[in-house]
């Protein structure tokens, strides 16, 4: 089996001939290692290549660049017929830091309100059509749905975590149109990502029960999930989220949703779960774990004992994935991931009925 046809399968609730090993292509550089571990099977998620355009035609979106510290930072403009907001990133190699967000008070809800209600879309078929056909058998490629609406507002760039908090308690209403808007906005994705030539698509994460709450979880979460669900299932496409925080909280409302997948899992000692109360919790969704951050920084005899321990808690292998969804110390990524690799092919050697 190639990589690829391997995640397919554990993605569908099957197995191969060994458990899934993968890889975002943010995390890991294109070298000597990369090329061995993918010859030996690692699967690469590719994420960059969209299936449909945003764009707004009525704001004026302008950038300036400058350096603060030594640093490389980057400030946004986006003019609208109703007022300016601002934003300042820093990017970071695999990532980006937001240092300034566009929301400072409440007179921005007004243009902020405006963009989100002038995104338009359209389907950008083709190009991702090229690239799926042009990266061969150890690649996937991966559609977003984008943040859950609420998700966006508390996590993207417009507001945050914090300051959404304030603004939950102070400014509610003006909350909730900027919502209210995303959720139109999702609407408009869905069959757009349906219809195009994805196999599975992400919708959303990154959701902290500390912070969401289980009650609010439930009526702004959950919702969203079953109706892209509906629309992919439709045209044959699968859905899952990102839930890579704690997730006991709200392991019974996930498991009621109409998921197929959950990604980026992180099973303890990251986080309040292990991988088999997650496939209790979960028994009919296909389980795509992030290996635990903090083992990576363990020997290699014990990166592997762990990955053995993880597949041990599971009576069967059916619907099991296991990838890497963030950075990993740069001393260290390579050995570990091949420590993985090897307690997945002691496993699949240890174990063959369950490959049967």
């Amino acid at each position: 089996m190639t990589p690829k046809e391997r995640v397919l399968a554990a993605l569908n609730g099957g197995h191969g001939d060994h458990v899934p090993f993968t890889m975002y292509e943010n995390k890991i550089p294109q070298c000597a290692a990369e090329r061995e571990m993918r010859n030996r099977g690692m699967c690469i998620v590719e994420r960059r290549v969209p299936v449909f355009r945003r764009h707004t035609p009525n704001v004026k979106r302008t950038q300036q660049v400058f350096w603060e510290d030594g640093k490389r930072l980057v400030r946004t403009y986006w003019e609208t017929p109703v007022g300016t907001v601002t934003a300042v990133d820093e990017p970071a190699g695999f990532t980006t830091w937001h240092r300034e967000r566009m929301f400072k008070g409440p007179d921005d809800y007004k243009p902020l309100l405006f963009l989100l209600k002038d995104e338009q879309y359209e389907p950008r078929y083709d190009e991702f059509a090229k690239a799926e056909q042009g990266l061969g058998g150890d690649l996937i490629c991966r559609a977003g749905l984008g943040y859950e609406p609420m998700q966006f507002l508390v996590s993207g760039p417009m507001i945050g975590t914090e300051q959404f908090c304030f603004e939950w308690m102070d400014h509610r209403d003006d909350l909730m149109a900027l919502y209210d808007a995303l959720v139109e906005n999702r609407r408009r994705i869905y069959p757009i990502v349906a219809e195009s030539p994805v196999y599975h698509a992400n919708y959303g994460g990154n959701v902290t029960p500390e912070v969401i709450g289980l009650d609010r979880f439930e009526e702004y979460y959950v919702p969203h999930y079953n109706e892209a669900a509906e629309v992919m299932h439709r045209h044959g496409k699968l859905v899952g989220c990102h839930f890579d925080a704690n997730c006991r909280l709200l392991a019974d409302a996930i498991a009621g949703t109409d998921l197929d997948y959950i990604e980026a899992f992180t099973p303890a000692p990251d986080t309040d779960m292990t991988l088999g109360d997650a496939r209790a919790a979960w028994p009919d969704k296909a389980l795509w774990i992030n290996f635990p951050s903090s083992v990576h920084l363990r020997t290699d005899e014990q990166v592997e004992a762990v990955t053995l321990d993880l597949l041990s808690q599971l009576d069967g292998i059916d619907g099991l994935l296991v990838g890497i969804t963030e950075d990993i110390p740069p001393h260290r990524w390579r050995d570990s991931c091949r420590a993985i690799m090897t307690g997945l092919e002691r496993h699949a050697a240890e174990h063959p009925d369950l490959y049967d």
